[in-house]
């Protein structure tokens, strides 16, 4: 991969681990810095290793980003650290699987907060310092369950499709900076998320039937689509969603 975001700072939430882990890295293969935003500071480690392996910096930041205070801390010392921020991809999320008449408020309310709380906290938060340059790219992991969803996503579809609906607001708020906002919608990836269906024989075959290429995704095609949407190659893509799914939400 070039080194087409040489001179960048991306901050990536959920950069612990899957997706987040691989959008960091491949922003590091092309030369950018990374904040690498989570909880887990043990794993943040290993991606900031990973950073430096592939020739950049990462530096780990530790905060909850549902946590207004956290992410308010993170804006300081990310500035702090780098002085500028060009990129800010919201990865950070979780999923309960319930049908709704299992789900307590307290389960309902985390995976909303988790997923769509945590993106407006976070752009609130960097946005302003993205401005006035006549660039910016901010990428929303939304997902195909922000399209179609299945029985007990109910929560994570509603969270989903509110950050897709919140990823197309900003992007016309923002057009005029020259900040591209887009969504990048994944399907089945193989990430711990999905651990729990893919070591269960019958789920993981019901899964494959459903993807028309027969296979789980690998977290490293996330991270080559992040690196280019965030490129000057792709400076008129924004208020969209790209679907990487395998062709599942083309049948």
């Amino acid at each position: 991969m070039s080194k087409n975001l040489e001179g960048k700072v991306a901050v990536v939430t959920g950069a612990s681990r899957g997706l987040g882990r691989a959008m960091a890295v491949a922003f590091a293969k092309a030369g950018a810095k990374v904040a690498l935003v989570g909880r887990d500071t043990g794993k943040l480690a290993e991606t900031a290793a990973l950073c430096a392996a592939a020739g950049s910096e990462g530096v780990a930041f530790s905060a909850d980003v549902t946590s207004e205070a956290d992410v308010a801390k993170v804006e300081k010392d990310v500035i702090a650290k780098f002085g500028r921020v060009d990129i800010l991809v919201n990865n950070a999320g979780i999923n309960i699987r319930k049908n709704v008449d299992e789900f307590t408020l307290d389960e309902w309310n985390s995976v909303i907060g988790a997923n769509l709380p945590s993106a407006f906290l976070l752009c609130r938060a960097f946005v302003p310092h993205m401005k006035g340059k006549g660039w910016g790219r901010i990428l929303n992991m939304t997902s195909i369950m922000s399209h179609v969803s299945l029985g007990g996503r109910a929560a994570y579809s509603s969270s989903k499709a509110g950050l897709l609906g919140f990823t197309k607001a900003l992007a016309m708020e923002l057009a005029p900076e020259g900040i591209c906002v887009v969504g990048i919608s994944p399907g089945p990836f193989a990430t711990e998320m999905n651990i729990p269906l893919m070591n269960n024989a019958e789920l993981n075959k019901q899964f494959l039937q459903k993807i028309p290429m027969g296979k789980w995704g690998q977290p490293e095609d996330i991270g080559t689509l992040a690196a280019y949407l965030c490129s000057d190659a792709a400076g008129f893509i924004t208020g969209t969603d790209i679907l990487i799914d395998g062709g599942w939400t083309a049948q």
